[in-house]
């Protein structure tokens, strides 16, 4: 049996999680913009698991990723979102959750998925990281991984993992070819050109399915609002 349900108790910083907090907002409706896009991405194969990354820490990575996974649960999917960034995670500050355990538990074989993962809100379940481990790239690159990944494309409509920086570490390459698609997070007037084209030489390399990027912290003249 999964956690108990923690409706809507997530962090109380709008502008992290405004898609659960402020689903009427300008910014939240951009996120459902993005949604669609990346189910039109793929006409010929559902998109059952999804991959984000950035070039560098700081673009937005994780907070692009929970309020998609609010966006996509809004619509109706059973939703399961996954810190699998295993040296900096943030989804249980976001989601206000415990990380006594979590998807390194599950890798490692110390409590299993149902008992792993957390009820936010109507369809929607967290997975936080579990204890940093020693060896983040050979734990996300083990059979016990690739069990795991069988295991939550049979229990939920969609995954989405959110992993670390594509040019600071391995982990999200190993990842990448896995999912059914990828989306790199950029940040406006931040992340450098040369910093773009070779986080997209290292997702290419490793065979990754890159959906589009998004930019992120775009200011919009005549608003308060920084659309994603």
């Amino acid at each position: 049996m999964v956690r108990s349900k923690n409706k809507k108790q997530a962090h109380s910083n709008k502008r992290t999680l405004i898609t659960l907090l402020d689903s009427k907002s300008p910014i939240a409706e951009q996120y459902r913009i993005i949604r669609t896009n990346i189910q039109f991405s793929s006409v010929d194969q559902e998109i059952k698991s999804l991959m984000l990354t950035s070039a560098d820490p700081g673009d937005g990575k994780s907070t692009t990723a929970a309020n998609l996974a609010v966006a996509f649960a809004q619509q109706g999917k059973n939703v399961l979102l996954v810190d699998a960034d295993l040296r900096k995670p943030t989804m249980q500050y976001t989601f206000n959750q415990t990380n006594t355990f979590g998807l390194t538990s599950v890798l490692t074989k110390q409590i299993n998925l149902e008992q792993a993962v957390a009820e936010i809100d109507e369809n929607l379940y967290l997975l936080t990281s579990g204890p940093i481990p020693p060896n983040p790239a050979e734990l996300l690159g083990s059979k016990a991984m690739d069990h795991f990944y069988a295991e939550v494309l049979e229990s939920f409509d969609l995954v989405i993992f959110d992993t670390p920086p594509v040019l600071t570490v391995a982990d999200a390459q190993i990842l990448a070819n896995k999912c059914d698609g990828t989306v790199l997070i950029v940040s406006s007037r931040k992340t450098e050109k040369n910093r773009i084209v070779k986080a997209k030489e290292l997702l290419d390399a490793a065979q990754s399915k890159l959906l589009g990027v998004v930019l992120n912290n775009k200011k919009v003249k005549q608003s308060d609002y920084y659309y994603y």
